[in-house]
């Protein structure tokens, strides 16, 4: 049974990783923008902010503890961070649309948009890691 378990483990050991670490950022993602809407800052400067600091937050994890990436050269460092943030700024833009359509256009709750929003732009961001910005090299 542990066996099992094990294999079962280490099979989707990236993902669990990633729904683990992805919380967190979520957390800081919501929170930050929580806070920032609750001292009435506009809602697309605060979404902004949140976004800064939890990228900041989701490449050290995402590097490290998700996919395990390891560089030689500073060169391959950069190029893994410049994706990172590129593809993380494309999931920024998906961000502020669903924030804009879920607040300015539908008058909906700012805290109800985010967390729809953040399911949305994890599953995204989750594809990106996993085929573009942390792919294995073989």
């Amino acid at each position: 049974m542990i066996n099992k378990v094990w294999v079962l483990f280490r099979k989707y050991q990236s993902m669990i990783a990633y729904i683990f670490f992805g919380g967190i950022t979520t957390i800081i993602n919501i929170g930050v923008f929580a806070i920032l809407d609750y001292w009435n800052w506009n809602y697309q400067v605060a979404n902004v902010i949140a976004w800064f600091l939890s990228v900041l937050v989701a490449y050290l994890t995402n590097k490290v503890w998700v996919f395990s990436s390891h560089y030689t050269t500073f060169k391959a460092f950069i190029v893994e961070f410049v994706k990172f943030y590129f593809f993380r700024i494309l999931t920024l833009v998906i961000d502020i649309i669903i924030m804009y359509v879920g607040i300015s256009m539908l008058n909906w709750n700012s805290i109800l948009v985010k967390v729809i929003d953040n399911v949305i732009v994890i599953i995204v961001n989750y594809a990106f890691s996993k085929w573009y910005i942390f792919k294995k090299v073989k």
